[in-house]
């Protein structure tokens, strides 16, 4: 039997649609209930009316500013409230919103401006950014929530409705646009990861302008009428366990670190109304699973998935998984594990692929042809992750084919961390690794050659100020030689391997 699995074609979206407003399309039902919790010493509450009231006050005001549908709409916002509401009105108004980590420099900013030539830049002054005419402060941008709303801008669902950015093996962040019916596709997610209905109350303790965050921990739960909560900026993981008693929260989500963090405290308050976790942005380690089900009586799903198509290998409360695996495919997708010559037999090796016809695909990376061609053989999107499919449809994940890393469930390319730190003085070459720091805890590392040992602190200073935080190495290691293979090309898992074998 081959790596193939195939429920058949999911329910095709309708037209004409708009993502913002099937996100909403339980607010005028639902108007008095409340949609947002942040959790914190200024709590804020938001009811499903007052919510999209906002959306559409903000689309007006976005259009007012000079926006037109089709314009890109560069978001540099902290974690707050302000994300999602700019975002969605974005969308709502029929324009592309570009969500971005608000750690990323004005370095690493001023690129991005050049490929999506913004028409307006949503901008909180504590965010880094360069100088620009077309930035909207962001007391003007919380005017806008005033607004008499605009309406919900209703087209093709295939059309682009929004972008984020995702580092590729080249070192050069790419543009990913995927269409409104991006969000059709989640209701997979709602059924083959959460086992969400309305009646529920989800805490995600990432922050607001994180794309996990942004999808798992609001619009999905808003999509399914359910209460989103959201701890306030700075709420320390040790407080997590106390919000989801108080709060009464029924599903928890974050990342394997947050996770690790919450159990570094041996006493943790009940939780009744918990049902379960959900984990995503790295692979959870089993000792980490573990524990919290010890800790808590309450089991973790995890998801795999990535920014051209958001998760879409699961384990959830109706089919649970090995820990060993990721998961199954989500009912309604075509996902294979493929080999050279098409896809490979059950239990073999292959990479793991997303069939074109996956609502939830990328439309393509802007302004970039011949790439994102190149990420597809036939029909299939080749992911790059190397995987094995058992014959209860289960996928093993056996690692990343193009050497990419993962700092806090943040793809990072190591190619772009060794451009960055080889403009520091003294250095004449540098590689970059993931590497296992102790059980369960991996960091970036930068290994670089240099007559001498180089003072770190000053390494450090230099990386601070030309990456974002994320993708900053933990640590610096002076070799003699960096190991390469006999076509002189630098071997990346040997540098892992080698620092990890010494430990």
């Amino acid at each position: 039997m081959s790596s193939v699995f195939d429920h058949g074609p999911f329910a095709p979206c309708p037209a004409p649609f708009n993502m913002a407003a099937h996100v909403l399309r339980h607010a005028d039902t639902l108007a008095s209930k409340t949609a947002l919790e942040v959790l914190g010493p200024a709590p804020e509450t938001w009811r499903y009316a007052a919510l999209k009231s906002a959306v559409l006050g903000t689309a007006t005001g976005l259009l007012r500013a000079g926006a037109e549908p089709g314009d890109r709409i560069l978001m540099r916002l902290g974690n707050t409230v302000d994300f999602p509401l700019a975002y969605l009105g974005a969308i709502a108004a029929g324009c592309l919103p570009v969500p971005t980590a608000a750690a990323l420099t004005a370095r690493e900013v001023a690129p991005m401006l050049d490929t999506l030539s913004p028409r307006l830049i949503l901008r909180d002054d504590s965010v880094d950014c360069p100088a620009d005419d077309r930035i909207v402060p962001l007391a003007d941008l919380r005017a806008m929530r005033a607004l008499p709303p605009a309406a919900f801008h209703m087209g093709d669902p295939e059309r682009p409705a929004y972008i984020i950015y995702t580092s590729g093996t080249s070192g050069v962040p790419r543009a990913v646009v995927h269409a409104h019916r991006a969000i059709w596709a989640r209701q997979m997610m709602i059924d083959g990861w959460y086992g969400l209905d309305g009646s529920d109350r989800l805490m995600h303790a990432g922050a607001f302008n994180w794309t996990y965050t942004l999808g798992t921990g609001l619009m999905d739960p808003w999509t399914a009428g359910a209460t989103a909560l959201i701890p306030a900026a700075g709420t320390a993981p040790g407080a997590l366990p106390g919000l989801i008693a108080d709060q009464q929260a029924t599903i928890f989500a974050a990342a394997p670190g947050v996770y690790r963090q919450i159990l570094k405290s041996a006493d943790h308050p009940a939780m009744p109304h918990l049902r379960h976790g959900l984990s995503a942005g790295e692979k959870l380690p089993n000792a980490t699973r573990a524990a919290w089900e010890a800790a808590t009586a309450t089991p973790i799903y995890e998801a795999y998935g990535m920014s051209e198509c958001s998760t879409f290998i699961s384990a959830c409360p109706d089919r649970p998984a090995d820990p060993a695996t990721l998961g199954r495919p989500q009912t309604g997708r075509r996902i294979a594990i493929l080999g050279p010559d098409g896809p490979v037999p059950r239990g073999a090796e292959g990479t793991i692929a997303v069939h074109r016809s996956d609502p939830g695909l990328m439309l393509e990376y802007l302004g970039a042809p011949e790439e994102t061609a190149q990420k597809f053989r036939g029909d299939w999107f080749l992911t790059g992750d190397q995987g094995a499919m058992d014959d209860d449809d289960q996928i093993t994940y056996l690692g990343r084919a193009d050497d990419m890393m993962n700092a806090g469930g943040f793809r990072v390319s190591p190619i772009e961390v060794e451009q960055s730190l080889a403009r520091f003085p003294g250095i004449t070459a540098v590689g970059a690794a993931e590497v296992a720091v102790k059980a369960d805890t991996t960091v970036i590392a930068a290994f670089y050659t240099a007559p001498a040992p180089l003072d770190e602190d000053a390494l450090r200073a230099f990386a601070s100020e030309n990456l974002a935080r994320y993708k900053q190495p933990r640590l610096f290691i002076h070799l003699d030689a960096l190991p390469t293979g006999a076509n002189g090309k630098l071997m990346r898992r040997r540098l892992r391997q080698q620092y990890e074998e010494n430990q």
